[in-house]
C-alpha cells in the first residue's frame, strides 16, 4: 500500500498563488463557530487557507483576460485557483457563490483584521488596497500556517478619519452606508470624479497608499460597482 501523501504546506500554496498574482492571506484550523464548509462530502475542513490580492499585483496578472462577458474576474478566478486547489489536495470556494460564505469573519480571524470606518476590512500594510477572492479547504491540517500577533486597527490612531469627510454626499457615517445616496451620486453629472477615480472615501485613507490599485484597477472595480448597484 503506498504511503499516503505528505500534506502541503503553506509555501506550497503561495507559490503557486504567486505565479498569478495571488497571494496567501493568512489561514486557520476551522472551529465550529467558523462556519466552515467540507474539504470534501463527508470530510471536515482541518484547515482553511484563505487567498487574495494586494496592491496591484494580480491586475497585471488578470487584465489580459478580460474579455467582455460578464463577470471576468469571478471566471478567471476560478479557473487560476480551482486548479491549484485540485492539484494540492483542497476544495475551492469562492466569495461570489451562493449562499453566501463568511469571508469577512474568515479574515478577521486569518489576519486579526478589523471593519474600517467604511465598512472594508483595513489591513495595517495595505490599508484597503486588499481583497479575498477564495478559500482553500485542507482534509488535513497544515503544520506552517501562517499566525498573525493581534494589532491596534490603524483606525484606532487615525484622528482625522479623512474617509468619512471625503465622500461629496456624506455616503458614510454612524449609521452605516447610504446605498442611495451613493448610487444617486455617481449617476448625476456632479459623479464624475466617483465614476473616473472609484471610491473618494477609499481613496482617502491614509493607510498604505503607496499599495494603491492601479488607475485600471480602480476604473474596471468601480464600473463592476456601478452595475451592482444599478447607477
Amino acid at each position: 500500500m503506498p504511503p499516503p501523501d505528505p500534506a502541503p504546506a503553506c509555501r506550497d500554496v503561495a507559490a503557486a498563488l504567486a505565479a498569478h498574482g495571488l497571494s496567501v492571506r493568512g489561514g486557520f484550523a476551522p472551529l465550529g463557530e467558523d462556519v466552515v464548509p467540507e474539504a470534501a462530502p463527508g470530510v471536515p475542513a482541518r484547515a482553511l487557507v484563505l487567498v487574495g490580492n494586494t496592491g496591484g499585483a494580480m491586475w497585471r496578472n488578470f487584465a489580459p483576460h478580460i474579455d467582455g462577458a460578464p463577470h471576468p474576474l469571478d471566471r478567471w478566478t476560478r479557473a487560476v485557483v480551482g486548479p491549484i486547489a485540485e492539484a494540492l489536495g483542497a476544495r475551492a470556494v469562492f466569495p461570489f457563490e451562493a449562499p453566501p460564505l463568511p469571508f469577512q469573519r474568515w479574515a478577521k480571524r486569518a489576519e486579526g483584521l478589523s471593519s474600517s470606518p467604511l465598512g472594508l476590512l483595513v489591513h495595517p500594510v495595505y490599508g484597503l488596497w486588499h481583497a479575498y477572492r477564495a478559500a482553500l479547504l485542507f482534509p488535513v491540517e497544515i503544520a506552517d500556517l501562517p499566525t498573525v500577533p493581534a494589532e491596534p486597527s490603524p483606525c484606532e490612531s487615525c484622528r482625522e478619519r479623512p474617509c468619512l469627510s471625503a465622500c461629496p454626499v456624506g455616503a458614510f457615517g454612524e449609521g452605516g452606508y447610504d446605498v442611495p445616496a451613493c448610487a444617486s451620486r455617481l449617476r448625476a453629472p456632479g459623479g464624475h470624479r466617483c465614476r473616473s477615480s472609484g471610491c473618494l472615501a477609499r481613496d482617502a485613507c491614509p493607510v498604505g497608499r503607496e499599495h494603491r490599485y492601479p488607475p485600471e484597477q480602480v476604473a474596471f472595480h468601480m464600473s463592476a460597482f456601478r452595475r451592482a448597484l444599478g447607477a
